[in-house]
């Protein structure tokens, strides 16, 4: 399957990576009991995976999914729901729960994930955007080593400002990561400067990689997508909120409708599934920030750069691996896919996605279409070619994507 330079190349990354492996285990574990024990404080039983039709009223199984999430996250509230259709959609809904005409988004991380661009929008563009309701947007770039611009922020804070938007992970940027000692220093700045200020965070791709999360350390309000971190590959769709209670609990009648709120909304079978996901989900988690750590240690050693490093603190699954041209990319996004358990056999091709300001190759060989916590990688046709992989079900199943993706490269004569 593989050549002995290929080989050497995996178990020389291996033996660098040990340490690494032993440290992400030890998350992996509290995590995990994390996890169990808000379970264990709600008394989940198996009548709470039982569906609901209708209008779903007194569905104590959703009614408790919501009081585990709280727990995990260490929220006031959280809202657990499959009507969510994906992370913009879950993002879109906070944002559009708390923000009314007059008030200003500021996102404080630089540019957003191009998919919340269309949800921005501009003003009077007749789609329903922030901007077409007359909440007006801004935002603030990072400096030149990625980190915020505190003088600029509070330069930029004024009175009409009402929501600060820190998006956790790099997105499509050539950025680091935010960890989430990171995100406590940008909440405790801004709320110095105006303590009314509602504090968002985009979490996605972060969960579970460390030992807390944005609403431990003073976020208002967190959202993220069920078919990546949390749902454990088992939610076939669905996404989360969660923060104070009076923020989520206006996210939620921008869900439904206003006095109806979580009260409402029909599980339609999908509760256990949550459930179950969200127990597997420390565990898979750190199956794939293992990968993602071999990752970056191979193409390393290849000559390439990653960020992260191999070595540097973990906050979400995205590795960044940046090539010298569009065949590289093509090529390694293309063995991605040849290593997948389902659709291995398709070759994924640069398209105009939509959401996306640029064509976009996707490797997406998933049980859960779209699940990024399943092995994947993407990448933007543009200049300075960086792909992004994320996620894996197994280690041994990103250590071959990885293996598979070299091999791929060799074979097409892209590396000497």
């Amino acid at each position: 399957m593989f050549t002995d330079r290929v080989l050497r190349l995996m178990e020389q990354a291996e033996q660098k990576i040990e340490e690494k492996l032993k440290d992400i285990d030890r998350v992996v574990d509290r995590n995990q009991w994390k996890v169990i024990r808000a379970f264990q404080k709600h008394k989940v039983s198996d009548y709470h995976f039982a569906a609901s039709t209708g209008y779903g009223y007194n569905d104590r199984g959703r009614e408790v999914l919501d009081l585990v999430y709280a727990d995990v996250f260490g929220a006031e509230a959280a809202l657990v729901r499959p009507h969510f259709v994906s992370g913009t959609h879950t993002i879109g809904t906070a944002l559009f729960g708390v923000l009314r005409p007059g008030d200003e988004l500021l996102m404080i991380t630089g540019r957003p994930y191009d998919t919340l661009h269309k949800v921005i929008g501009k003003p009077g563009d007749g789609n329903g955007s922030l901007q077409d309701w007359g909440i007006s947007y801004g935002e603030v770039g990072l400096l030149e080593d990625g980190s915020p611009d505190y003088a600029e922020i509070a330069r930029r804070i004024g009175p009409s400002t009402k929501v600060v938007g820190i998006q956790r992970s790099r997105g499509y940027a050539w950025r680091p990561s935010f960890t989430v000692s990171r995100i406590a220093e940008m909440v405790r700045f801004v709320k110095e400067i105006r303590p009314d200020i509602i504090v968002f965070v985009d979490n996605c791709y972060g969960e579970f990689t460390e030992l807390t999360e944005p609403t431990e350390v003073g976020a208002d309000l967190i959202a993220g997508s069920l078919i990546k971190n949390p749902g454990g590959a088992l939610a076939e769709t669905g996404g989360y909120i969660a923060g104070k209670a009076k923020y989520v609990e206006l996210a939620s009648y921008r869900l439904t409708a206003p006095g109806i709120g979580g009260e409402v909304g029909a599980m339609l079978g999908t509760t256990r599934s949550i459930y179950q996901g969200l127990f597997l989900a420390p565990h898979l988690v750190g199956q794939a920030v293992k990968g993602s750590v071999f990752a970056a240690a191979v193409f390393e050693q290849l000559g390439f750069t990653t960020s992260p490093h191999w070595s540097d603190p973990r906050t979400d699954l995205i590795q960044a691996i940046q090539f010298t041209g569009a065949e590289h990319l093509i090529a390694f996004v293309q063995g991605i896919q040849q290593a997948a358990a389902v659709d291995a056999h398709v070759v994924p091709e640069p398209w105009d996605m939509p959401g996306y300001e640029h064509p976009v190759i996707m490797a997406a060989g998933t049980f859960i279409q779209g699940g990024s916590l399943e092995l994947s990688a993407d990448a933007p046709i543009r200049e300075p070619y960086i792909a992004y992989m994320q996620g894996g079900l197994t280690y041994s199943h990103c250590k071959m994507g990885v293996l598979t993706a070299i091999q791929n490269m060799i074979d097409r004569g892209l590396l000497a």
